[in-house]
C-alpha cells in the first residue's frame, strides 16, 4: 500500500497543536496533516477549499497520536507467569517468585520473550520503550544485560529501546564501587542508564547518593524505582531531589512508582511535589502494577490504591508519563505492551477527565525521557502515527485496541481501508 500524501480531517489532541489553532464550539478544528518522504511536511487546519487528491485518506475525524512511548517495562521478566506455581501477595512476594524463576532463564529464553514483547508493542504504534533489567551481584553483568543490547541493535530504526541497570541500592554503598558500576553501564552505550531500587527495606541516603554522583562523574542519565510501597516514613523521592540540588545534577532522572506519596501527611507530600518541580525529574506512573501488588493481602479486598499524585504532579509541571510496567509475570499477570492501557486504568484509579485532549501527551511525551523537553509539534517529525478507528474524543481510550499503525507514514499494521479513496 502507497502511503498517503495527505491525512484529511485528523482529530489531534489540544497539547500537540499551536496555541492558536482555530476552535468550533470549545473543540479544536480538525487537522490537515501533509506527509512527504516519510515526515510530517506541513500542518494545519481542514478548509472548505481543500481539494482532494488521489492520494488522499479522509479520517473524517479519526483520533490520531504519534508515536506511543512505553517508559518503564520489564522485557527480561516479561511471560514467565504461566511456569510458575503460586505466587505470594504483594511486591517482596513477586520478587521472591521472580528469585525461584531464574533456574530458567537462558540467553535463548530472555531473547525469546523480550521480542516477543517488543513485537506486541511495535503493533501498538511504540516508538520508544524503555526497559529494567535486574543486576543484584556487583562484579557480574546480569545474563538479560547484553540480550537487550543485542535486541537494541536488532531493532534499530524501527523502535528506540533503552536499558536500566534495576541495581538494589545496598550496592552503591561503597563510593568506589558505586562508580564501577555506572562505568560498566555507560560502556553498553549510549542507550543505556544507570538504576536502583530504592525502598524502605534497602534504604541508605549515602547509598543514593553515591549513585547519582557516579552517574554525574560518568554523564549518565538515571531511572529509578522509588518508594514502591504505602510507607509513610519513605523518603526516597525526597531525598532524590535534595541530592540533586546539592551535586547541581546536569542530566535527567525519572522516578518511576513513588507510591508512598499516596499516603504521606497532604503537606509532607505536597512539600516533596515542589521540591521535585525544581529538579530534572520525570516520573512515571504504573498503574496496573500498583493496583495488584499495594495493599495486597490473601482473602483481603485492598483498601488502599497506591497511585502516586498525579495531578498534583501535573499542575506543577512535573513531566509525568503512565507506562505498562510487568507484563504477564509475578508482578502482574495482565498487560499487552499497550500504554494505552496503562492511561486507561490511570483514568479510573485516579479520576482523569479531558484524556485524549490533555492526558494523551502522558503516553507520547519522550522528550519528557530527555535532558532538554522540547516543544511538542508533528511538523518535521517522523510520520510515526496511531489512528484510533473506533474511538471518540468523549470515550477514547474506550474501543482504542483496533488502530491503524503509521510508520514513516505506511501502514505497518491495522486496516487503512475505510480511510482510502474511493
Amino acid at each position: 500500500m502507497r502511503a498517503p500524501a495527505v491525512l484529511g480531517n485528523a482529530r489531534l489532541p489540544r497539547w500537540l497543536l499551536p496555541a492558536d489553532w482555530p476552535e468550533r464550539d470549545g473543540v479544536p478544528v480538525l487537522a490537515r496533516i501533509a506527509l512527504e518522504a516519510g515526515r510530517v511536511q506541513s500542518l494545519r487546519p481542514v478548509s472548505d477549499q481543500d481539494e482532494p487528491h488521489p492520494e488522499d485518506w479522509d479520517l473524517a475525524g479519526t483520533l490520531v497520536l504519534p508515536g506511543l512511548v512505553d517508559a518503564h517495562t520489564h522485557l527480561d521478566k516479561a511471560f514467565t507467569l504461566p511456569r510458575m506455581k503460586q505466587v505470594q501477595p504483594g511486591l517482596l512476594g513477586a520478587i521472591d517468585a521472580m528469585l525461584a524463576d531464574r533456574v530458567h532463564w537462558s540467553p535463548a529464553d530472555v531473547h525469546e520473550r523480550a521480542a516477543r514483547g517488543l513485537q506486541w508493542a511495535w503493533e501498538c504504534g511504540t516508538t520508544h520503550l524503555r526497559t529494567h533489567v535486574d543486576w543484584w551481584e556487583p562484579d557480574a553483568v546480569p545474563l538479560a544485560w547484553p540480550v537487550m543490547a543485542e535486541l537494541a541493535q536488532e531493532w534499530a530504526g524501527r523502535m528506540r529501546l533503552e536499558q536500566v541497570s534495576l541495581i538494589k541500592l545496598p550496592l552503591f554503598e561503597d563510593a568506589a564501587q558505586a562508580l564501577r558500576l555506572a562505568r560498566q553501564v555507560k560502556a553498553t552505550g549510549p542507550h543505556a542508564l544507570l538504576g536502583g531500587f530504592v525502598h524502605s527495606t534497602n534504604w541508605s541516603a549515602n547509598a543514593l547518593r553515591n549513585l547519582l554522583v557516579a552517574a554525574q562523574a560518568c554523564d549518565l542519565d538515571v531511572d529509578l524505582h522509588v518508594d514502591e510501597e504505602l510507607n509513610p516514613a519513605a523518603a526516597g523521592l525526597q531525598t532524590t531531589a535534595r541530592i540533586l540540588r546539592e551535586i547541581g545534577f546536569e542530566g535527567r532522572v525519572v522516578c518511576g512508582h513513588v507510591c508512598a506519596l499516596s499516603v504521606q501527611p497532604e503537606a509532607e507530600a505536597l512539600t516533596t511535589l515542589d521540591a521535585v518541580a525544581h529538579a530534572p525529574i520525570t516520573i512515571v506512573s504504573l498503574p496496573a502494577t500498583n493496583l495488584l501488588l499495594q495493599d495486597a493481602v490473601t482473602g483481603r479486598t485492598p483498601r488502599m490504591r497506591g497511585i502516586t499524585l498525579v495531578k498534583e504532579a501535573r499542575e506543577r509541571g512535573i513531566p509525568l508519563l503512565f507506562a505498562s510496567d510487568n507484563v504477564q509475570d509475578p508482578f502482574c499477570r495482565l498487560g499487552s505492551f499497550d500504554p494505552v492501557e496503562a492511561l486507561g486504568t490511570a483514568a479510573l484509579v485516579a479520576q482523569l477527565d479531558d484524556l485524549f485532549d490533555d492526558w494523551s501527551q502522558a503516553l507520547c511525551r519522550s522528550d519528557w525521557l530527555q535532558r532538554a523537553p522540547a516543544t511538542p509539534t508533528l511538523v518535521g517529525a517522523t510520520a510515526d502515527l496511531v489512528l484510533f478507528t473506533q474511538a471518540d474524543r468523549h470515550g477514547w481510550p474506550s474501543r482504542s485496541a483496533a488502530r491503524v499503525v503509521l510508520r514513516e507514514g505506511r501502514v505497518t499494521h491495522g486496516d487503512a481501508a475505510p480511510f482510502l479513496p474511493r
